[in-house]
C-alpha cells in the first residue's frame, strides 16, 4: 500500500487521557510506518467531542482521512453508553456526509485495565484505526483515479 501521498489527521479525546494518549502513540506510530505523507493532530474533551472536530477536519479538504481516538469506560452509571453510541453514530456520519473516511478508535471498555490493555504494546486500538484510515483513503484514491 502507497500510502506516500496520504494526509492524516489525527483527533484525540482528553478525557482518560493516559489511555488516550497511548492510542495516539500508536496511531502517529503507524502513520511513520506507512509513509503516510503528513499527519496533524488535534485535541477535544472528550469522545462525545470527536464526530464535530471529524466532520470539520473532513470537510477542509486539508486531509485524505481523519482518526478518532477515545475511551469511554463504565464505572458506575450508563453515561459510558450514551457517549460511546453517540460518537459512533456520530463519526459514522462525519465520514458518510463528507465521503472522507473518518476511523472509529474509540475504546468502549468495562474497566481501566481493558483500556490499558487495548492501547497497549501488543494491541493497540490506535494503530489499528490509523491502519484502517489509511487503507481507506489509497483505497478512495485508487477509486477516483487520483
Amino acid at each position: 500500500m502507497d500510502a506516500s501521498a496520504v494526509t492524516l489527521a489525527i483527533v484525540a479525546a482528553r478525557f482518560n487521557e493516559d489511555v488516550t494518549s497511548r492510542l495516539l502513540a500508536g496511531a502517529v506510530e503507524a502513520a511513520r510506518r506507512l509513509g503516510v505523507a503528513r499527519h496533524e493532530v488535534h485535541w477535544v474533551p472528550g469522545s462525545f467531542e470527536l464526530p464535530l472536530a471529524a466532520k470539520a477536519l473532513a470537510e477542509s479538504g486539508r486531509f485524505d482521512a481523519v482518526v478518532c481516538l477515545g475511551a469511554v469506560i463504565r464505572h458506575e452509571t450508563d453515561h459510558y453508553l450514551h457517549i460511546a453510541t453517540q460518537a459512533a453514530a456520530g463519526v459514522m456520519r462525519a465520514q458518510m456526509d463528507t465521503g472522507v473516511p473518518c476511523a472509529f478508535g474509540v475504546l468502549t471498555c468495562d474497566t481501566e485495565a481493558q483500556a490499558r490493555a487495548r492501547a497497549g504494546t501488543q494491541r493497540n486500538v490506535g494503530a489499528d484505526a490509523a491502519e484502517a484510515a489509511v487503507e481507506m483513503a489509497v483505497l478512495l484514491r485508487h477509486l477516483k483515479g487520483l
